[in-house]
């Protein structure tokens, strides 16, 4: 039937043809469906080529929720912190947020895989290397046995500078304990399991030789006595502020599980406009405190490990530094990456 009967107040009836009659809907109505992009992926080991693994049908998300998942799904033994994935079998490791739609690659993709070893998180390797100097100082401070032979067993120095020195390093391990605990953010969650080797090596061996030749019995205060240890008590204590003033400062530009990546700036703390002259103020604090030590003590394992830990954070700042530059246009033209308008 091809008509419809629309009555009218009258009560005569209105014939309309279907026909006729053009139906319209609202614009708002009609609903645009974007097509969804899809993704094979193929995954390669980067150091044979081998295929590892194939993915069909990856949609448009970050890697990380994508292709690491899927992988892992797929070869279960290799676990997110372990797998480092690059577009080039010698380049860069891809972000988990990167996203597959935005990386230079058509509909099929090849990723190359390299195995980051077995991993241990950071904030484990940071409680064990700095809880080992702070125990192993302690030892030598007390004398135990087998140090420094049964005639100076659990005995005390008759210097002032010792136990000063004693209360300055240990002060020092529980800061960075707690800032650990309750400060510091990471960025990445592990590292790697080795590396806690060698980190532990070099915290540790360098705490029992700086203690042993501090706590010794023959052990002779500074040159110019109380005068230069009050100096360097003033050079660590103002560092050692400093150094938790930057920390909290790097903690606040970065929200509680987020990896925003942002510029540092001065707050309206004193301690923090280091950051107008350097990129790592943390660091320049940091020595900054191990020369008072070193100053307090005149030892020299002292001096020897603020030397070597001076070494290795510039080599620190300057990749902190370098990463600020590229990632950011309009990065301070004036900051140096760890001694101002030095280095």
């Amino acid at each position: 039937m091809d008509t419809n009967v629309v009555p009218l107040e009258g009560g005569q009836p209105l014939l309309m043809g279907l026909n006729s009659i053009e139906f319209k809907r609202h614009p708002k109505a009609v609903k645009s469906k974007k097509a969804v992009l899809f993704f094979e992926v193929e995954i390669l080991d980067a150091k044979t080529r081998d295929k590892l693994c194939f993915l069909d049908k990856v949609g448009p998300c970050p890697v990380g929720d994508a292709v690491v998942s899927a992988f892992l799904s797929a070869d279960p033994q290799w676990y997110p912190a372990r797998q480092s994935l690059r577009l080039d079998p010698k380049g860069k490791s891809l972000k988990d947020e990167d996203v597959l739609q935005n990386l230079p690659v058509g509909t099929t993709a090849t990723l190359y895989f390299r195995d980051l070893g077995a991993q241990i998180s950071w904030v484990t390797v940071f409680l064990t290397e700095y809880a080992g100097p702070l125990l192993i100082y302690l030892l030598f401070y007390f004398r135990v046995p087998f140090i420094y032979g049964p005639k100076y067993d659990f005995t005390s120095s008759k210097h002032s500078v010792v136990h000063l020195a004693c209360i300055c390093h240990s002060f020092h391990y529980i800061k960075r304990l707690l800032e650990t605990i309750f400060v510091h953010r990471f960025s990445h969650g592990t590292m790697p399991l080795r590396n806690i080797f060698k980190n532990c090596t070099y915290y540790w061996g360098f705490a029992a030789w700086m203690a042993y030749y501090i706590n010794h019995p023959l052990y002779t205060p500074p040159t110019y006595g109380d005068e230069q240890v009050k100096l360097a008590l003033i050079i660590f204590l103002f560092c050692q502020l400093g150094n938790f003033s930057i920390h909290i400062a790097l903690r606040n530009l970065r929200p509680a599980g987020s990896k925003t990546r942002k510029i540092p700036y001065p707050t309206k703390n004193p301690f923090t406009w280091l950051f107008l002259l350097v990129s790592c103020p943390n660091y320049t604090y940091e020595v900054g405190s191990w020369i008072g030590f070193a100053i307090m003590t005149q030892c020299l394992p002292v001096a020897l490990f603020s030397l070597v830990g001076f070494i290795q954070m510039t080599i620190w700042a300057k990749g902190k530094h370098r990463s600020y530059l590229k990632e950011f246009r309009d990065y301070p033209p004036l900051r140096s990456p760890i001694v101002p308008f030095l280095l």
